[in-house]
C-alpha cells in the first residue's frame, strides 16, 4: 500500500504535517477530512529502493517495543479501540521498519486476525512470550493491564542485560588492548632492538632471547596465526548451532568460576520473573514453561523446565522435578514449593526474581572490583616485562664499559 506524504491545518488552524497509508490519493485526503485535517498538500512519497534489503532498514530495538507497549497501554485504558490506537502508534513511529510491522498487524487486526496471531507474524520483534501474554490478555479482557506488565518485565530485563555487558565490556577491552599492544612491541619494536643488539656481538640474557624468538616466531606466522583465530571463531559458532554443541557449551558456561554463578543467577532471576508475570497474566503454567523454556538463553536451563513442564503434564507439583533437575539453587525449589502450596505461586516467583536481581547486582560488582586489579596486574606485568627483557642487554653494555 503507498504511503502519502501530506501538509495542512486542523480544526484549529495549526499547521500540521505527516504521513500515512492509503489505496490511492482520494483515499488519504477522505482518511484526513475524518481526522479534521484541512489538507494542502498530499503527495505519495517515493519508495525507497533499499525497502526489502533487511541488512539496509533500521533494526527495532528493545527500547521501541517498551515505549510501544506503554504507549498502547495507556490508550486502551483510556478507551481508546485497538484498530485507532495501532493506527495511531503507527503514524507517529520515526522508525521505519517498525511503522511498517505495526500497519500490517493493524491491516490484520481490521481483516479479523486477533492482535495477538497478528504479532505472532512478526516474531523478530515480538517474541513468543509477548504474543502469548497479549493472547491471554485478549481472552481475559485485560489487555492493557498485560500490556502494562508487559512493559515493566522488558524494562527490568533490559536492565538486568545492560548490567551483564556493561561488567563484560571492561576485561574485554582491556584484553584487546593488551594483544594490540603485545603484537605491536613484537612486530614492530623488538626487530629494532634485535638489529643494535646483534651488531653489539654478546650473547643475549635468557630473558631477552625469549622476547626476540617470540618476534621472530610472530613475524613469521603472524597470518598464520590470524587465520587459525578466524577459523576457530567460525568454528565455535558453527558448533554452537548443532543441538550438541549448544548444549555442552552452554554447560561449560555454567561451569566456569565466578562467570558460571553469575550466569545460573541471571538464568534464574529471568526464568523466575518470566514464570510469575505469564502466570500472573493468566496463561496456563504447561504454556508458560514451554514459552520460558524457548526463552532462557542457555540450553541447560531449557532442556531442565521442558522436563518440568513434562513432569507437570502428568500431574506432577512443579517443586518436586524442579529439584530434580539439579540446575536450580535448593533455595528457588524450596520457595517455590512454599508459594505452590498456599496458592501464591506467581507471588513467590516474583519476589525470588527480586532477590536473585540484587544477587546478580552483588555479583557484577564483585566481578567488576575483581576483575580490575587483575587485569592492571597484566598488563603492567605483561608491558614491565618486554621492557626489561629489551634493557637488560643495554645493562650488560654499560657494566661492560663500566
Amino acid at each position: 500500500m503507498p504511503v502519502y506524504v501530506w501538509k495542512g491545518k486542523n480544526s484549529y488552524g495549526d499547521k500540521r504535517k505527516g504521513k500515512l497509508e492509503a489505496p490511492n490519493k482520494e483515499a488519504a485526503v477522505a482518511h484526513l477530512k475524518k481526522i479534521r485535517i484541512t489538507a494542502s498538500s498530499v503527495k505519495e512519497k517515493p519508495k525507497d529502493i533499499f525497502e526489502n534489503i533487511p541488512m539496509f532498514q533500521p533494526k527495532v530495538t528493545g527500547k521501541d517495543v517498551v515505549i510501544f507497549t506503554r504507549q498502547l497501554s495507556t490508550m486502551i485504558d483510556a478507551g481508546l479501540p485497538l484498530v485507532q490506537a495501532l493506527e495511531i502508534l503507527g503514524n507517529q513511529q520515526e522508525n521505519e521498519t517498525f511503522k511498517r510491522v505495526l500497519t500490517q498487524i493493524r491491516i490484520d487486526v481490521e481483516g479479523g486476525t486477533t492482535f495477538a496471531d497478528a504479532m505472532k507474524k512478526h516474531p523478530e520483534i515480538f517474541d513468543n512470550l509477548y504474543a502469548n501474554m497479549v493472547d491471554a490478555g485478549e481472552i481475559g479482557g485485560i489487555l492493557d493491564t498485560i500490556l502494562s506488565r508487559l512493559a515493566v518485565f522488558m524494562e527490568k530485563s533490559m536492565t538486568l542485560k545492560k548490567r551483564i555487558k556493561g561488567a563484560m565490556t571492561y576485561p574485554i577491552i582491556c584484553l584487546c588492548i593488551s594483544i594490540v599492544i603485545l603484537g605491536i612491541i613484537l612486530v614492530f619494536v623488538v626487530p629494532v632492538f634485535e638489529k643494535m643488539f646483534s651488531d653489539f656481538g654478546a650473547a643475549l640474557p635468557t630473558l631477552t632471547q625469549v622476547v626476540v624468538n617470540m618476534s621472530n616466531y610472530v613475524q613469521s606466522n603472524i597470518h598464520y596465526m590470524i587465520g587459525l583465530l578466524v577459523i576457530a571463531i567460525f568454528g565455535v559458532k558453527k558448533y554452537y548451532k548443532t543441538e550438541k554443541g549448544e548444549k555442552k557449551i552452554d554447560a561449560l558456561l555454567l561451569k566456569i568460576p565466578v562467570f558460571g554463578d553469575l550466569l545460573l543467577k541471571v538464568s534464574v532471576a529471568k526464568f523466575t520473573r518470566t514464570l510469575g508475570t505469564m502466570l500472573q497474566s493468566g496463561v496456563p503454567i504447561l504454556e508458560s514453561l514451554n514459552v520460558v523454556a524457548r526463552t532462557s538463553g542457555n540450553k541447560v536451563i531449557e532442556t531442565a523446565v521442558f522436563r518440568v513442564a513434562d513432569a507437570i503434564s502428568e500431574g506432577r507439583p512443579i517443586a518436586e522435578p524442579l529439584d530434580e533437575t539439579g540446575v536450580f539453587p535448593s533455595m528457588v525449589v524450596q520457595m517455590i514449593n512454599v508459594g505452590e502450596s498456599v496458592g501464591a505461586l506467581d507471588t513467590m516467583l516474583e519476589k525470588i526474581a527480586i532477590f536473585y536481581d540484587e544477587e546478580v547486582d552483588q555479583a557484577v560488582d564483585n566481578l567488576t572490583s575483581m576483575i580490575e586489579p587483575f587485569m592492571m596486574v597484566f598488563l603492567g606485568g605483561m608491558i614491565g616485562g618486554l621492557v626489561v627483557a629489551m634493557y637488560l642487554p643495554i645493562f650488560q653494555m654499560g657494566n661492560v664499559v663500566g
